[in-house]
């Protein structure tokens, strides 16, 4: 590049892209892939028919304020449709969030082993990321604020977490919140919240959020609905927040095939349903079998689990990871997220898990 070329701003090209899970497996045509956390029964029949019935509307663009979703979401879950944003996947309203809120100089604070489009969103914003400790894999409500001072404009915390599956209270987020300056953003991503119902004590943050000035609840359509192509994810949270959001929101950023098929997904509850019971049978399934086998693996309360190759481990993550994609199975390996020694394996249909199974129980006694 010559000295009169276009440049990005500083801290651009510092930025480590985001590494999508494996797709692909040499030799193989249909890989067990079980690498992104996409849900294995697909998506809800309905949402597959508004989507094609959508199809005569590609020429047109789309409802800029997503009203028949907006409209959905706020009768099924109780929530005022003034307070909904609606993003190209919730990664979409983290960046939004970070360049309505963040400036150069400011910091902002994310678990050390949070979702990895936290910081791309932050430093973009020209802002310091600032990794909170997670001792044991899991967020501590006290390192949290102790992370904060004058500069710090957000905290990012994703609950359940990912890539650890390990969560946090209700009354835990609530101590959090009370712990943290009024003028820090609590963004509360519950991408994964649908999974951690078996948990009483369990909240999304959307009461919270209408309590609060200063918390806002990021989700996705992409888990738990099966729409993970179609890139549809939502905020909510104080008007004020809300509305500096839509200024900066790209017009037509939900599709309308997007959109169609979301609000049919809302009205769906069978497919729901069964999606978490499959998620629920055959998650400890994992589990249990990964700790019989050596490995560390803590609860989760997402659709995935993390195995952690620690000292009773006979090989290291890495190797492993590359066995198995060898026997065409496809986990993720995390070594971008500080976890070099941890793979996360995203529940699959029981063929698909055991299929797993099999292939590290192999390269495990190998």
């Amino acid at each position: 590049m010559t000295d009169h070329a276009p440049r990005p701003k500083p801290g651009i090209l510092e930025i480590a892209p985001y590494v999508a899970g494996k797709q692909k497996a040499l030799g193989f045509d249909r890989p067990v892939k079980l690498s992104a956390n996409e849900n294995p029964l697909g998506c809800s029949p309905a949402a597959r028919e508004a989507y094609l019935a959508a199809a005569d509307r590609v020429h047109l663009y789309p409802d800029p304020r997503a009203t028949a979703l907006r409209e959905a979401m706020a009768a099924a879950w109780d929530l005022e449709p003034e307070r909904l944003v609606f993003g190209c996947g919730s990664d979409e309203l983290f960046g939004l969030i970070c360049n309505a809120y963040v400036e150069p100089g400011d910091n902002v604070v994310q678990g050390e082993f949070g979702f990895f489009a936290y910081r791309i969103a932050i430093r973009a914003a020209g802002g310091e990321v600032r990794f909170a400790p997670q001792p044991e894999l899991s967020f501590d409500v006290d390192e949290i604020p102790r992370c904060v001072d004058d500069r710090t404009r957000v905290v990012f915390l994703d609950n359940p977490g990912n890539p650890t599956g390990t969560w946090l209270k209700g009354r835990d987020i609530r101590r959090l919140h009370a712990a943290l300056p009024g003028n820090v953003l609590l963004v509360l991503d519950a991408a994964y919240g649908d999974f951690a119902r078996f948990d009483p004590d369990y909240e999304d943050g959307l009461d919270l959020a209408r309590e609060a000035d200063n918390v806002v609840v990021t989700g996705t359509f992409s888990k738990i609905h099966g729409l993970a192509s179609l890139r549809v994810g939502w905020g909510y949270g104080p008007e004020e927040i809300v509305g500096a959001l839509d200024r900066i929101r790209p017009p037509f950023n939900t599709s309308v095939q997007g959109q169609a098929a979301a609000t049919a997904a809302l009205g769906d509850a069978d497919f729901v349903r069964r999606t978490l019971a499959l998620v629920e049978a055959e998650r400890p399934k994992l589990a249990g079998t990964l700790t019989a086998l050596g490995l560390d693996v803590p609860t989760s309360a997402a659709n995935f689990v993390l195995a952690g190759f620690g000292e009773r481990a006979r090989h290291g993550a890495a190797e492993v990871d590359a066995a198995l994609t060898a026997r065409g199975v496809l986990v993720r390996g995390l070594r971008n997220y500080g976890l070099p020694n941890h793979l996360r394996i995203t529940v699959g249909l029981p063929d698909e898990n055991r299929a797993f199974l099999d292939a590290i129980t192999e390269v495990l006694s190998g």
